[in-house]
């Protein structure tokens, strides 16, 4: 077994034994199982041009995503991660940003490299799974579908399937509940810092990829128990409890 020194909630410093022994695994969508990007910020651009309003660039975009789409539409109105849009035209962009998005959903969307392996391990060896995202049901569900994910998962949770969602607890919470497992038993893969709060609150181990969005900042900020390069690796450091 190795240890490695890891932040906790409290930031101080503990030692991690590897691999962590759980039952289960909570797994994100955009930017963790899934490159989203593309067509999201094609959609958000359909959007700006039927407003009238400049595009905005795939990168910039990029940055936008993570906490939802109301608050991508938002940020691609505003140009700010924290803007409010007028409420008149938010109201008018919400619709068309749905209508433009669901017509371009999977046109470029692919699971990340290592993503079908590792769930194929994860399952092989027992691990209950979940994919718990911000993005809505009606998004959600289609992506999964299409990409060939959707029968891997015991659960999915998505943005508007409970009354919170991350970086609240409660998706995680549902979940463990879901797999009547303590929240210690359970590992969040994500790519945000969303994932590593709602983890963190929940009580819950978090792996972190780098190559999703959390909002443009570097992924290794985060704290988290481990930074894997691919979900396929996140699999040699956990055990089935």
């Amino acid at each position: 077994m190795n240890k490695i020194s890891s932040r906790l909630a409290d930031t101080s410093v503990a030692e991690i034994v590897f691999p962590l022994p759980v039952k289960a695994v909570m797994i994100d969508l955009d930017g963790t199982l899934l490159d989203t990007a593309n067509d999201l910020a094609t959609a958000a651009n359909m959007m700006l041009r039927e407003l009238g309003k400049a595009e905005v660039p795939l990168e910039i975009i990029r940055s936008y995503i993570g906490k939802g789409i109301q608050k991508l539409v938002k940020r691609s109105l505003t140009g700010s991660l924290d803007g409010e849009p007028d409420a008149e035209l938010f109201e008018r962009a919400m619709p068309i940003y749905e209508r433009d998005y669901a017509n371009v959903l999977c046109v470029n969307t692919r699971p990340y490299p290592g993503v079908t392996e590792g769930l194929n391990a994860l399952r092989k060896a027992g691990f209950g799974l979940a994919c718990i995202t911000n993005k809505a049901e009606a998004f959600t569900l289609p992506l999964l579908r299409a990409t060939g994910l959707l029968d891997y998962f015991n659960i999915v949770l998505s943005g508007d399937s409970l009354p919170k969602k991350k970086p609240d607890p409660m998706p995680l919470l549902h979940a463990c509940k879901h797999f009547g497992i303590l929240p210690q038993e359970m590992l969040l893969i994500g790519d945000s810092l969303n994932d590593t709060e709602a983890a963190r609150a929940a009580g819950s181990h978090v792996f972190c990829v780098p190559y999703g969005y959390n909002e443009g900042r570097d992924v290794h900020e985060l704290n988290c128990d481990a930074i894997v390069t691919s979900v396929y690796d996140a699999v040699k450091l956990i055990r089935k409890l």
